[in-house]
């Protein structure tokens, strides 16, 4: 029997990610994803490989994002094997106050490097809409998920 991975080694790398997020670092950001990576932002705009991603939030940093801070809810984290694990959380950025809502869902997908490391393969990054789901939910009970916790109303 093979024992999954160690819970920690991914989740580094996903405090790695925030603490470069803080820092403004488009270059150690970046250099958490593979050389292949998809990064997929809630407005639909898709980025592909770790230059086109670092070098877009070299941008993001300067402009739109400076000074901001990642808010990050419940991680969920799912194994596929030795080498794949699946991070799903809640998340939003801000600058003087974390938000008390979070207004979008992450998945982040990792795979195992050669030697041992993990990186993000795969990013995508949707915007919650709660008006919507509870309206889908209270005419169509059947629709709402089993799970994640935030789905209830806890995020």
């Amino acid at each position: 029997m093979q024992l999954l991975p160690k819970y920690n080694e991914v989740m580094d790398v996903m405090g790695a990610l925030a603490k470069a997020w803080e820092r403004g670092d488009a270059d150690a950001y970046g250099a958490l994803f593979t050389e292949d990576a998809s990064y997929t932002i809630f407005v639909g705009t898709v980025y592909h490989g770790r230059r086109d991603i670092t070098e877009s939030h070299r941008v993001l940093f300067a402009r739109f994002l400076k000074g901001t801070k990642l808010a990050v809810g419940e991680w969920h984290l799912r194994y596929y094997g030795q080498d794949t694990a699946i991070v799903t959380s809640t998340g939003d950025t801000y600058k003087l106050r974390r938000p008390r809502r979070l207004t979008k869902v992450q998945t982040y997908t990792l795979v195992r490097q050669a030697d041992s490391s993990w990186l993000i393969a795969a990013f995508h990054n949707t915007q919650r809409k709660p008006w919507m789901e509870a309206i889908s939910f209270r005419f169509a009970p059947q629709l709402r998920p089993s799970m994640p916790s935030w789905e209830h109303g806890q995020n």
